[in-house]
């Protein structure tokens, strides 16, 4: 038996590209300092909405979990306290582009919302295709079966409005669908 087969005599599926896991989820090596960062607020996001749990609370019992010091903790401190203090302005930047009730939405969904739509409008250093597709990426890993398309949707609808010369430019470059 080569070490392409498993015990029960079936291929291994084959990594095509190196730094993913064989389901497509990036590995955790592979992961910059701002990607664990992200990770670490959809964690503390999940945590206030589900729980409504104190931010700071949320926040201390966020730093002591494994991995947290391979983090960009300035970057994890933007998404959860702005996400959080300005939850009723993502809210309403966020509402036009649903289909359905907040209620319904997974908190998880939500939550990677919060972080794209707070980093459109507080992270000029992070492109907006960037931010669009971490928090892809952050629904993929973290949420239901086809809630990165729904993320994918609101968060493309709402990077013209909130990030104009930055889609325009890669529009006409051809870097972004028209």
């Amino acid at each position: 038996m080569t070490e392409d087969t498993t015990k029960a005599g079936g291929a291994k599926p084959r990594q095509s590209r190196t730094g993913l896991t064989s389901t497509g989820a990036r590995k955790a090596s592979a992961k910059s300092n701002r990607s664990r960062a992200r990770e670490f607020a959809l964690q503390a996001l999940y945590q206030h909405l589900v729980g409504r749990n104190d931010p700071t609370d949320i926040d201390h019992f966020t730093r002591d979990l494994a991995g947290f010091h391979k983090a960009d903790a300035a970057h994890y401190d933007a998404l959860l306290h702005g996400s959080i203090d300005n939850a009723e302005q993502l809210d309403a930047l966020i509402r036009p582009l649903l289909d359905r009730k907040f209620e319904e939405i997974s908190p998880i969904e939500h939550a990677v919302m919060w972080i794209g739509v707070y980093e459109f409008q507080n992270c000029p250093d992070v492109p907006w295709r960037v931010v669009l597709n971490e928090c892809i990426e952050l629904a993929k890993e973290f949420g239901g079966t086809d809630g990165h398309k729904y993320v994918n949707a609101v968060l493309n609808g709402l990077a013209p409005q909130l990030r104009p010369l930055e889609v325009e430019a890669d529009r006409a470059s051809g870097k972004a669908k028209a």
